[in-house]
């Protein structure tokens, strides 16, 4: 009976620790910190406590695009593709905090507050402003749409929150407990009001259909549908075809908009 009680004891120890390790390391696990690995134009942001990269591609007139990438993602790297998707509009890629040169840690609080005030910045000149984000970056765009007069919003691999993944992912751990960076997606899509569509990868490992499904099921009625990529995976996505046009399908003259181009919408 003592020999029990010892291992009984000695479980809930090591399962305590473990649950301490989660706790403490979490942001490790969610943010991959990647260099600026491709010469572009960029600009200095300050923030509070920080200074954050933008890659910058100027254009003249209202329109402009802010990207927001996925939690290992150089953007820059991004830059040949979302040009080709957004003719004529200007673009602003978020290096995150720790990323490509920005000072800082990230954190989900951290990167919303960031992504406000890139928002701010450019509406000030460029108020026709669409919100494009992957994996990560669709919880940061769709919590910045719910707070800021966007025209348009592209959410690429989304998800319904990074706190659900996490449960579903480590079932055997008290994710909800634990966690701190939620990105609750579900939480603001019935807040959006403006034409949306998600991006989604047929063979997307990362983000199970079901979980892009809830958050589709949680916009208002006629806000927001569904492009399913045929082929692609959650990290090939962007190479797949019908990608480019995919995510410009929303914004007047992007590539999504040019002639003899089939977009394969999913019903709801």
């Amino acid at each position: 009976m003592r020999l029990f009680t010892s291992l009984v004891i000695l479980l809930l120890i090591l399962y305590a620790g473990l649950c301490l390790a989660m706790f403490l390391f979490q942001r490790s696990l969610i943010y991959f910190p990647q260099g600026r690995s491709q010469p572009a134009e960029t600009i200095i942001l300050p923030v509070a406590g920080a200074e954050l990269v933008i890659t910058h591609h100027p254009q003249p007139g209202p329109s402009a695009v802010l990207y927001f990438g996925g939690n290992a993602e150089d953007v820059s790297a991004s830059l040949p593709t979302l040009s080709a998707a957004y003719p004529g509009h200007s673009l602003y890629l978020m290096h995150y905090r720790g990323y490509g040169g920005s000072g800082g840690a990230p954190s989900e609080a951290a990167l919303q507050a960031d992504a406000r005030a890139l928002f701010d910045k450019v509406a000030a000149t460029q108020p026709e402003i669409t919100l494009v984000g992957r994996s990560l970056g669709s919880g940061i765009a769709i919590a910045l749409a719910a707070s800021r007069p966007a025209r348009r919003l592209v959410l690429i691999t989304p998800y319904d929150s990074i706190e659900d993944l996490a449960a579903a992912q480590f079932p055997w751990l008290p994710v909800r407990w634990l966690i701190r960076d939620r990105y609750r997606s579900i939480d603001a899509a019935p807040r959006i009001t403006i034409p949306t569509v998600l991006v989604q990868a047929e063979h997307d490992t990362i983000i199970p259909p079901a979980h892009t499904q809830r958050l589709l099921d949680a916009f208002p009625a006629n806000t927001a549908r569904r492009v399913l990529i045929a082929g692609a995976g959650h990290n090939d996505i962007d190479q797949a075809p019908g990608y480019l046009e995919a995510i410009g399908a929303l914004t007047p003259g992007s590539a999504g908009t040019s002639p003899g181009m089939h977009r394969p919408p999913v019903p709801r």
